[in-house]
């Protein structure tokens, strides 16, 4: 791609998702998640009622007399984006490739977390880890990840998200807000996950084309699998054949799903052509209930 339809590019979906991060979103996300992390501010002398969990016993030894932690409410939240750039996510029958709603939604999330002060952090996988962008603050930093995003050609072409957490969870040692934006067309993370929910809040964004759910019946068709290069003929009139399909999408669906809420991690579907706003609000409005 020409650096001048790059740069094009870059602002186009700069002037969308800003937008809809200032105007719609820049509220639901604070009251989403501000509020949620609690770091230590201070001590004080012991008071009749404050919570003894909450002493401070090296300060109490030193001074002789009881002293408590004060904790004050986290100001600035750092947030992940953990982006699936596998060769599966450039696929879409509708309004958008998969590639392109993941770019948007990292869009949106970023410019709403840079207007509440906090720092932005991405890492690309496939089956591999792709590449490490640091977490930090501002609109050029953002600018940068929707850059990466459009321009971005993996290494690998397979999906691996247990890579991915270990990584994310040996980088990111402070409690950080963790959005998997991802088709979850792999399975084998439930212990990576885990691990990475026990300290992290984590957020599975499922994004998926409906014809990835259920293959119409139209005959003899060529297929393509994206990640591993392979050409098969498949006949869509044999009802078996499609209820295989079906049953493929459902099992990583249900895999995803289930771990994702045993782990005590949030989850939200989006669909290639449906309306990916519209699912933000719900989400944002049920993390705030």
């Amino acid at each position: 791609m020409e650096t001048a339809d790059l740069l094009k590019k870059v602002r186009k979906i700069e002037i969308k998702t800003k937008g809809l991060s200032k105007h719609i979103f820049s509220g639901e996300y604070q009251s989403a998640f501000k509020g949620r992390g609690m770091s230590f501010s201070e001590v004080r002398d012991y008071q009749y009622g404050d919570d003894v969990r909450n002493i401070d016993w090296n300060v109490t030894a030193r001074t002789g007399s009881p002293h408590v932690k004060i904790f004050e409410e986290e100001r600035e939240l750092t947030v992940i984006l953990l982006i699936d750039v596998s060769q599966s996510s450039y696929f879409g029958t509708n309004k958008q490739m998969k590639n392109e709603i993941l770019t948007e939604l990292s869009a949106v999330l970023s410019f709403s977390a840079t207007q509440n002060n906090d720092k932005v952090g991405v890492i690309f996988f496939s089956n591999k880890i792709e590449k490490y962008i640091p977490p930090k603050k501002g609109r050029q930093h953002i600018l940068r990840i929707i850059r990466e995003l459009i321009h971005f050609t993996p290494n690998g072409t397979g999906t691996d998200l247990s890579v991915a957490l270990e990584f994310f969870t040996n980088v990111i040692k402070k409690r950080s807000i963790c959005f998997v934006l991802s088709d979850f067309m792999t399975q084998g993370y439930e212990n990576p996950l885990r691990i990475a929910a026990r300290k992290h809040d984590i957020i599975g964004m499922h994004i998926f084309d409906e014809r990835e759910r259920t293959l119409p019946n139209v005959g003899l068709i060529q297929a393509l699998d994206a990640e591993t290069g392979k050409v098969t003929w498949i006949d869509t009139s044999i009802r078996k054949v499609r209820e295989d399909y079906g049953n493929w999408f459902a099992e990583n669906h249900d895999y995803f799903r289930s771990n994702f809420l045993k782990s005590g991690a949030d989850t939200i579907s989006i669909r290639t052509d449906d309306s990916y706003e519209k699912a933000l609000h719900q989400f944002f409005r049920r993390r705030s209930g």
